[in-house]
């Protein structure tokens, strides 16, 4: 029997958005995002992937997966098939939203925890030659990363040629599979 393409919206959130299959989310949030130790995600809580305005009539977003861990940090995962005009836009609007809808009116700003965005892509976004890449805010003359909150991630596909015999890592493994799920037993 083969493996469902879990490029496919619906199954991706059937795999990753699972609240009763939290440790799938977890694993591949700790691979993608370097984490060891005792800064690794432990606990997620699943969350509404429908991000909706602050006003009437503003703009409704719908993510794939969205969760925040035990240290209320939030993780939105998108899995993105087609390249669409804008998405560059999409990611930091995405991010923003999920960002700025930790705290109301009176609250603090020190309330707010980061967001860190993670998009599978099955086309190329950047020049860079890894089939992973994280961007951050950065000074551009002496790479201080001053602000922290909001951190993207890509995987692009197309990058990743890998085989099965020559995975090193976990993230490679996560993505061997993303890319070649409809193939798999």
């Amino acid at each position: 029997m083969k493996f469902v393409d879990i490029k496919n919206d619906v199954a991706f959130r059937k795999i990753f958005g699972n609240e009763n299959r939290k440790e799938v989310l977890i694993s591949f949030l700790n691979a993608v995002l370097l984490l060891q130790e005792n800064h690794k995600i432990v606990n997620v809580d699943i969350l509404t992937p429908y991000q909706l305005p602050d006003l009437k009539g503003g703009k409704v977003t719908i993510v794939d997966v969205k969760a925040k861990d035990q240290n209320d940090k939030t993780y939105i995962v998108e899995m993105q098939v087609a390249e669409v005009d804008g998405f560059d836009k999409r990611v930091l609007y995405y991010a923003s939203k999920s960002y700025t809808a930790q705290i109301e009116r009176g609250d603090q700003y020190e309330n707010l925890n980061p967001t860190y965005f993670i998009g599978i892509l099955d086309f190329e976004v950047t020049k860079n030659p890894s089939y992973i890449n994280r961007h951050k805010i950065i000074d551009i003359e002496t790479n201080e990363n001053y602000i922290k909150d909001i951190e993207f991630n890509f995987i692009e596909l197309p990058k990743f040629n890998k085989k099965e015999n020559e995975l090193e890592s976990v993230i490679d493994q996560w993505v061997y599979f993303i890319k070649n799920s409809e193939n798999l037993q």
